[in-house]
């Protein structure tokens, strides 16, 4: 990530992802530094989303959220809708507890994949996460 190329340092960068999105942030901020991570109803990996019952990862899998998790340094927010109907709620619930600074999540109870911002609560803890929590982190 060149942030020096256009002048903004690390911790002024919020990496955003949402549902498939999710992959190229969660690689992008297992490699570099940023202030935080945000992961909206992200998938484990393509196979496991493709495949419920895949318990490894498989080197043809190009979607390894799972295994690289772990790696990022940043704080990191999940937000997942507990009835969604694309990518298991089950996804989110396993990033969030491979994170080394996980945040409080946010599971919206009834939002499916397409409807999560929907909710007033999603919008309400973005603002909290970003306004109060990461300045005090």
């Amino acid at each position: 990530m060149s942030c020096s190329r256009y002048g903004i340092r690390p911790e002024h960068v919020i990496i955003y992802g949402q549902s498939i999105g999710t992959v190229p942030s969660v690689d992008l901020a297992s490699r570099y530094e940023s202030a935080a991570v945000v992961l909206h109803s992200p998938l484990t990996s393509g196979m496991r989303v493709a495949f419920p019952d895949t318990k490894k990862t498989y080197c043809f899998d190009a979607f390894p959220n799972i295994d690289k998790i772990s790696k990022v340094t940043s704080p990191v927010l999940v937000i997942h809708g507990t009835e969604d109907e694309v990518i298991d709620f089950s996804h989110g619930l396993a990033l969030y507890e491979r994170c080394q600074r996980p945040v409080e999540p946010l599971w919206v109870e009834g939002a499916g994949h397409n409807d999560v911002e929907l909710y007033g609560q999603y919008l309400e803890r973005l603002k909290q996460f970003v306004a109060h929590e990461l300045v005090n982190l």
